[in-house]
C-alpha cells in the first residue's frame, strides 16, 4: 500500500513540474514542500517496518511427567571384586620376577626377590653380637654366684656383691638386646622375598627386574577370588542410592559383545571424588557373570538414576534467572515467557522439574539463552 502512494505522490510531482514551465515557480513552491515532507515521511515509515525483528522460530516440547526414572548409560572395566595389593617392606633392587600378569598363584608363592646380600651382612653382625652379649652374660652370671657363695663367710663386702649382680642383669640385658636385633635381621633378610599372602590370579604387574623400588611401591595386584565387578565413574554420585540394598539392579553388557549381559549389585561409591576428573568411582558386583566377562574386559552399564516424579526435560532448555534456574514456556499469544522453576534431579543430558510447570506447557528446548521475556517465536518442530 505505501509503495503505491509512493507512486502515486511521484507522478503528481511529475506532473507538477511540467506544470511550472508554464506557470510561475513561486506559486507552486508551497506545494512542493509539502509533497517532498509526504515522501519523507512515507519513505521513514517503510524503513521502521522493514527494520522490525520477525518472530524467532523455536524447538519446543510439551511437559509430561515422568513415568519413570530415566537411566543413563556408563562404561566401565571389569575388575576382580577382592583385590590385594602387594609390595615389598623394603626398598631395594629387584633381583628376579617369578611370575607374569595373569599367573594362578598359591598362598606363600615366591612372587618377586630383592638383592639380599646386605640383609645377610646385617644378619651375620646382629648373630655375632648376640653370641658375644651371651659370653658376656654367662661370665656374670659365675661371678655373681661367686660372690653368693663367698658373701655368708665375709670373705667380701656387701658392696661387692651389688655390683656384681648389677654386672649380670645389664649383661642379661644386653643379651635380649642383640636377640632381637637377629629377629630383626631375620625378618628384613626374610622380606627380600616377596610372596603371596592367598592364593588367586595376578591381575597386574608393576614393576620388572632391574627396577629400583621404594617400600610400599606397588608390585602386584592380586585378585583373591573369583567374583568379579563392573568400575566405573559419575559425575554425580547423588543420582544413586546411598544404601547398596536399596538400589535397584544394574544390566551390564559387554562392550564388544552386547549378547553377553548380566545383572549387578551397588556395592559402594567412593566418598571422595578424583582430584583430576572431578568423578565418583563406582563399583557393582555381577551376579554370575558369564565367562566371557574377563578381567579389563571393557562394558557398558545401564545405571537406574535416583530421582524424584517430575517433568523431564532436555539440559539445553535451562536457563537462569539471577541464582534460581528456570526455563522458556510459549504462552497462548505465542510469546516466551520466563519461569523459576525447581529441580528434582539431572543427568548429563536432562533435567527432572518438580514445580513451575504444569502438564501440557510448552517448554523451549534450544536457543534460550537468545530468549528475552516476551519476545514473539514462532513454534517449530515439536521434540518428543
Amino acid at each position: 500500500m505505501s509503495e503505491q502512494f509512493t507512486d502515486y505522490f511521484r507522478q503528481s510531482l511529475h506532473h507538477l513540474f511540467n506544470t511550472a514551465r508554464a506557470l510561475s515557480f513561486l506559486a507552486l513552491l508551497p506545494l512542493l514542500v509539502m509533497a517532498a515532507i509526504i515522501l519523507l515521511l512515507t519513505g521513514c515509515g517503510e524503513k521502521k517496518t522493514d527494520n522490525a525483528a520477525p518472530p524467532r522460530p523455536v524447538r519446543y516440547q510439551v511437559a509430561a511427567a515422568a513415568s519413570a526414572n530415566p537411566g543413563t548409560v556408563r562404561t566401565g572395566e571389569i575388575r576382580a571384586h577382592d583385590e590385594t595389593v602387594l609390595a615389598f617392606r623394603l626398598d631395594g633392587r629387584i633381583v628376579s620376577r617369578q611370575v607374569d600378569i595373569g599367573a594362578r598363584v598359591h598362598a606363600g608363592q615366591v612372587l618377586a626377590t630383592l638383592e639380599s646380600e646386605t640383609g645377610k651382612n646385617q644378619l651375620a653382625s646382629a648373630t655375632a653380637d648376640m653370641e658375644s652379649a651371651r659370653a658376656a652374660e654367662q661370665l656374670a652370671a659365675l661371678n655373681l654366684n661367686r660372690m653368693q657363695k663367698l658373701m655368708p663367710s665375709g670373705a667380701i663386702a656387701r658392696t661387692q656383691l651389688d655390683s656384681a649382680r648389677a654386672d649380670w642383669q645389664s649383661a642379661a640385658s644386653r643379651l635380649k638386646s642383640s636377640a632381637a636385633a637377629v629377629r630383626n635381621a631375620q625378618d628384613n633378610l626374610a622380606w627380600t622375598q616377596l610372596t603371596a599372602p592367598a592364593d588367586g590370579v595376578i591381575t597386574r604387574v608393576s614393576a620388572s627386574a632391574g627396577q629400583v623400588v621404594s617400600a610400599g611401591e606397588s608390585i602386584f595386584t592380586l585378585a583373591t577370588s573369583d567374583a568379579r565387578d563392573v568400575v566405573f565413574a559419575i559425575a554425580d554420585p547423588q543420582l544413586l542410592p546411598v544404601q547398596s540394598t536399596k538400589s535397584p539392579p544394574f544390566s551390564v553388557a559387554l562392550l564388544s559383545d552386547p549378547t553377553q549381559k548380566t545383572t549387578g549389585i551397588l556395592r559402594d561409591i567412593s566418598p571422595q571424588a578424583d582430584p583430576q576428573t572431578r568423578t565418583w568411582q563406582v563399583r557393582v558386583t555381577l551376579q554370575a557373570p558369564p565367562a566371557a566377562m574377563a578381567l579389563g574386559a571393557s562394558a557398558t552399564v545401564n545405571m537406574p538414576v535416583s530421582m524424584s516424579p517430575g517433568f523431564v526435560v532436555p539440559a539445553s532448555a535451562l536457563s537462569r534467572v539471577g541464582d534460581q534456574p528456570a526455563v522458556f514456556v510459549i504462552d497462548k499469544q505465542s510469546q516466551a515467557q520466563i519461569r523459576t522453576v525447581t529441580l528434582a534431579g539431572y543427568t548429563a543430558s536432562s533435567a527432572v522439574i518438580a514445580s513451575g510447570i504444569s502438564a501440557g506447557d510448552r517448554v523451549i528446548t534450544a536457543g534460550v539463552s537468545k530468549l528475552r521475556a516476551g519476545e514473539k517465536v514462532i513454534p517449530g518442530e515439536l521434540q518428543p
